[in-house]
């Protein structure tokens, strides 16, 4: 669901670029706040498994579309949601900046729509209410598919609101919004059951590490607090460098629902400040689209998934260190 550059209006991508800003302002605020050191490595890890598993479209039989995890209600039901979106603004960074995925210009809308919501509504709003007598199995799962549903339709109507106030298509809001809306049902409820899958092995391995689950005390899960992130630092790298081989050829729902309703996904938008982004991006996307510029080896996409992980790692560890994420309150 990244938006490109030509979906939106310079002023709309400056509004939501200050709104994805404030954001992620209050979410350093509150995140300096905390003190709990070990979700740096989990912050570098799940940043890079999710960045991992977006690289991986799945598709959604009849349609001819594809879709792929957002990662927002991952990220926060393990971090909480301010950590969770700092996370996914690392990724969704890395994302735009290395790989060319998503739009310069429109990365705060992408921010907004693949990020806050997940992040905000779905921790807050869904997964904490549900955790607050304790986690369960049955509770994770049904917490994960209405959250990832819930909070995708959210992010595709965003979309659709974003691109009508630009203006700048020939894309009919209704006709959108009826294509949009249900190519991301099916999505939200495949990335419901990946997310389930996923927190639910947290919760049989380490149980205290899921965000807002009360009761749960450390040292009753199946594995140590190192073996389980290393579980999923390993994951990361197999999905990555070898699953995302495997991804779907097919659009994905953005790009669906675009070329349904135009009858193409490459439109333009001329301008100066779009001729800047894509300039900019240009330079620093050193594997634009997952791969060796100018080929079509397959080792571009391992080599792609293997060090866009790392580089999310040591953003989100850098990060932590500079912003004094987490640090340790003194005693008296």
């Amino acid at each position: 669901m990244h938006m490109a550059d030509a979906l939106v209006a310079p002023a709309v991508a400056g509004t939501m670029y200050v709104c994805s800003a404030a954001a992620a302002g209050y979410s350093v605020k509150k995140v300096r706040e905390e003190n709990d050191a070990k979700k740096i490595p989990i912050m570098g890890v799940m940043g890079a498994f999710v960045f991992a598993t977006q690289m991986i479209n799945f598709t959604i039989p009849g349609t001819g579309s594809s879709g792929h995890l957002c990662g927002g209600m991952l990220l926060s039901a393990l971090l909480g949601p301010y950590a969770g979106f700092l996370t996914m603004i690392g990724v969704l960074l890395i994302q735009c900046l290395l790989f060319a995925d998503g739009g310069l210009l429109a990365f705060g809308c992408n921010v907004w729509n693949m990020a806050f919501y997940g992040c905000f509504i779905g921790a807050l709003l869904i997964w904490k209410p549900m955790m607050k007598k304790g986690a369960s199995r049955a509770k994770i799962i049904l917490a994960s598919i209405l959250g990832c549903v819930l909070t995708l339709q959210m992010g595709a109507f965003s979309v659709t609101l974003e691109t009508l106030a630009s203006g700048i298509t020939e894309l009919p809001f209704g006709v959108f919004v009826s294509t949009m809306q249900p190519i991301h049902l099916a999505i939200g409820l495949v990335e419901g059951l990946i997310t389930a899958a996923v927190l639910v092995f947290v919760y049989e391995a380490r149980p205290e590490l899921l965000f807002a689950a009360e009761g749960e005390s450390s040292g009753a899960g199946r594995f140590s607090f190192k073996k389980t992130i290393a579980v999923l630092a390993v994951a990361a790298v197999l999905i990555g460098g070898g699953l995302s081989l495997f991804a779907s050829s097919n659009p994905d729902g953005l790009e669906w629902s675009m070329e349904r309703v135009a009858g193409s996904t490459e439109l333009e938008a001329e301008g100066g400040i779009y001729e800047a982004a894509a300039s900019a991006q240009e330079a620093t996307s050193l594997l634009p689209d997952y791969a060796f510029k100018n080929s079509d080896s397959a080792l571009g996409t391992t080599f792609s998934g293997i060090v866009g992980g790392l580089v999310v790692v040591l953003l989100c560890t850098c990060s932590c260190y500079a912003f004094r994420f987490f640090r340790k309150k003194k005693t008296a």
